[in-house]
């Protein structure tokens, strides 16, 4: 094994929606070392080709592949955008260290506190963790951060995950296929006394009029957001809604015996299977702005309220992880495992394009 580090910036997952738009803003703020990594040849080579040969192209069949490779030719980042995080993100982030540094846009609890369970061993290895640096969990979690900074433990926090996003013609895909299939079989969350506690999945209905004018519901569903949330606050009641949440009275009563029934593994396969291959139209965003909110309240009755607004949800993710790698490269991160504000601080958000409008 070659022990010098390469300087060199994997984005594994490159031909998804995400991939191509962070390749693309890589290339025009010419970061050097970018390496398109993926199973498909040609839809490597077709984005490379817009890209003015800028970046290079790098052939893998799969996972397992991916996980020998980043120890044996040591890249200095890794993009992990291939979904799955529950398997592969923990693995991928091991073999980084010592010295390279991770990222990806891991929202599950579970697979996000295990990344930030790394933090000795990263920050002993000189290298950085970063899970969930996207529209999802940075776009709740820097208003939580900025809300309670300088102020005792909140009593209650509330967020809420608004995103809009135009749709591109083609599938949904495996990797959020299984996203939506995890969330669906996990069932609410949301914590009680600092526990991390079932909620029907669907519950908490709520209906925002938005800044802007605009409006939308949203519904309980377990996302890192309330990790993020708890870690950045402490607070012992923490409730999380998205708009991506079933909200129809038509749908909502069937939703816990679909997260039962997701449970079976052959059912969870089919489900997958299906919703991969479920196509989509290209659109319009349904709204003109994303949006991330926050609600902190103290047990002195004082609240404090605040908005984030970002424009296209994918867009702006890849706004985020660019910024992110920025971070990378100038030496700026801090060594140990992280979320995104946690890292960096809300301050990313707006590196990113978001305005923060407070309450």
């Amino acid at each position: 094994m070659d022990d010098k580090r390469k300087d060199e910036i994997w984005i594994l997952g490159a031909t998804g929606k995400v991939g191509r738009a962070l390749a693309g803003r890589l290339a025009a703020a010419r970061i050097p070392g970018v390496v398109l990594v993926g199973r498909s040849t040609e839809r490597l080579a077709a984005i490379a080709d817009t890209l003015n040969g800028s970046v290079r192209t790098r052939q893998l069949a799969g996972v397992a592949e991916m996980l020998a490779a980043v120890p044996r030719e040591r890249p200095l980042v890794v993009i992990n955008l291939l979904g799955s995080y529950a398997e592969t993100a923990i693995p991928l982030a091991k073999a980084c260290m010592p010295d390279g540094h991770y990222v990806d846009l891991s929202i599950d609890i579970n697979t996000l506190s295990g990344l930030v369970d790394l933090h000795g061993e990263a920050r002993a290895a000189n290298s950085t963790v970063i899970g969930g640096a996207g529209f999802g969990v940075l776009a709740t979690e820097a208003l939580v951060v900025r809300l309670c900074e300088g102020q005792p433990t909140p009593s209650r926090v509330q967020i809420d995950a608004l995103s809009s996003y135009a749709p591109d013609d083609g599938v949904m895909g495996e990797a959020l296929a299984i996203t939506s299939v995890d969330v669906m079989s996990m069932g609410g969350r949301a914590y009680r006394d600092g526990i991390l506690t079932p909620v029907p999945l669907g519950s908490n209905l709520r209906k925002h009029a938005l800044p802007d004018g605009t409006a939308v519901k949203s519904a309980a569903v377990p996302s890192g957001e309330l990790f993020a949330a708890r870690q950045a606050s402490k607070a012992p009641t923490i409730d999380f809604t998205s708009a991506l949440a079933p909200t129809s009275p038509l749908i909502r009563p069937a939703l816990p015996l679909l997260s039962r029934l997701l449970k079976s593994p052959t059912i969870r396969r089919t489900m997958i299977t299906s919703l991969a291959a479920s196509k989509t139209k290209r659109a319009p965003r349904p709204r003109p702005h994303s949006w991330g909110h926050a609600v902190v309240d103290w047990a002195d009755g004082t609240r404090r309220e605040s908005w984030l607004r970002a424009d296209d949800a994918m867009d702006y993710t890849a706004d985020v992880l660019t910024a992110v790698v920025r971070a990378f490269v100038d030496g700026t991160a801090p060594r140990g495992a992280f979320t995104p504000a946690a890292a960096l601080g809300p301050g990313l958000a707006t590196d990113a394009g978001a305005t923060f409008i407070d309450g």
